[in-house]
């Protein structure tokens, strides 16, 4: 039962996790069930980043300076690879830009596959928009060239100006290509006939031992064991008649219910803060202007009838009192003692954002904030 004498400016949604964010609350009661193979992944195959360095052609005035000397440099040697001969004075357009390109491998590809790139520029550029980047080589940390970029960019944003007076929209200055590149050497990934090595997307030990239980379960015992918070090792059966693939696409769709690890995060910028739903603090009291919250907790044992079959239970009283300089309001949530309960106290007399990041700072500097409280 919640007694309040203010009516409440928030809206409680039940979803998978605790969403603040602007006067909007969500909840969920537990973690769901979700895929092995969708909070794991195979040791050894990894995506590779590859980089290089390109020229952006093809802008309207928006590119740059002769002060960049790289991208003058760097246009009067492409010239010259054309059969164009002309010296760094020569070149004095504002229509080009020097960049620099990165993607992702995959940790399988096969000559031809494309890939998404992104084209950011480095010298002293006011737009890549409506610009090409021209043939680039995208190379690896070995040295080695994987793939080869071109294409128009597509830049989410703008930069106009004049009389004195400008405005910008997002980073004009940095484009994408969708399927920009082509690979060109191939990289593949040879799989053990018999054992694996699964690597845990966040580390839990619960998670771990959950994992190897599940395929124990499924396939007898001795087929996993969980060897930290982040790695299983796993073994192919003998009885198991189909190859390894087989073996691994019937592992990861397995469900269990992976350990969620109590969470604080705030954007500051957004005024947005997410928390999951196993964040505690503990018993406290806060001031914040003429904002005064105090939240606490008792135990009452509950007895049952001498000739009844029941047990004695422990139960917990919340009891939120929010004080604003005025009148006083008090909820009482038989509940156990979460965030949830300040953030629904402060909601309920109008507290912004900003009032409710502070709070949740200066708690967990307190201490009182079970959870690890991360700054974005």
């Amino acid at each position: 039962m919640i007694n309040l004498k203010k009516k409440m400016t928030s809206v409680i949604i039940i979803f998978s996790i605790f969403l603040f964010s602007f006067g909007s609350l969500v909840l969920a009661a537990q973690d769901p069930e979700v895929e092995i193979g969708n909070i794991t992944r195979l040791r050894g195959e990894r995506p590779n980043q590859l980089i290089g360095y390109g020229i952006v052609v093809g802008l309207n005035g928006s590119g740059d300076s002769n002060r960049s000397q790289a991208t003058v440099q760097s246009v009067a040697n492409m010239l010259q690879n054309f059969g164009v001969n002309v010296t760094d004075n020569q070149v004095a357009s504002q229509n080009i830009a020097a960049v620099m390109v990165t993607a992702e491998l995959p940790s399988v590809a096969h000559n031809g596959d494309e890939l998404n790139i992104t084209v950011s520029s480095i010298g002293d550029a006011d737009s890549l928009q409506g610009g090409t980047l021209l043939l680039t080589p995208l190379q690896a940390p070995n040295g080695k060239v994987y793939a080869s970029a071109q294409g128009p960019l597509s830049v989410g944003g703008y930069s106009a100006g004049g009389g004195g007076n400008s405005q910008q929209q997002n980073h004009p200055t940095v484009g994408k290509i969708p399927n920009g590149a082509l690979v060109e050497r191939e990289i593949s990934s040879h799989l053990d006939a018999k054992n694996l090595t699964y690597v845990l997307t966040n580390p839990s030990y619960k998670t771990a031992s959950q994992i190897a239980s599940k395929i124990n379960n499924s396939f007898g015992t001795g087929t996993a064991k969980a060897l930290n918070n982040s790695t299983v090792n796993i073994s192919k059966p003998d009885n198991f008649s189909y190859d390894m693939v087989d073996f691994i696409a019937e592992v990861n769709s397995l469900k269990v219910r992976p350990a969620l690890k109590a969470r604080v995060v705030i954007d500051e910028r957004t005024g947005t803060v997410v928390f999951s739903h196993n964040v505690h603090i503990s018993t406290v009291a806060v001031a914040h202007g003429n904002l005064s919250v105090s939240i606490s907790t008792q135990e009452n044992v509950s007895q049952p009838n001498p000739l009844s079959e029941g047990e004695t239970t422990t139960t917990e009283d919340v009891q939120i009192e929010v004080d604003e300089g005025q009148e006083g309001n008090m909820l009482i949530v038989s509940q156990e003692n979460t965030i949830e309960d300040l953030v629904t106290a402060l909601n309920a007399i109008g507290a912004t954002p900003r009032d409710i990041i502070s709070i949740i700072q200066k708690i967990d500097a307190a201490g009182a904030l079970h959870a690890d409280l991360i700054i974005e």
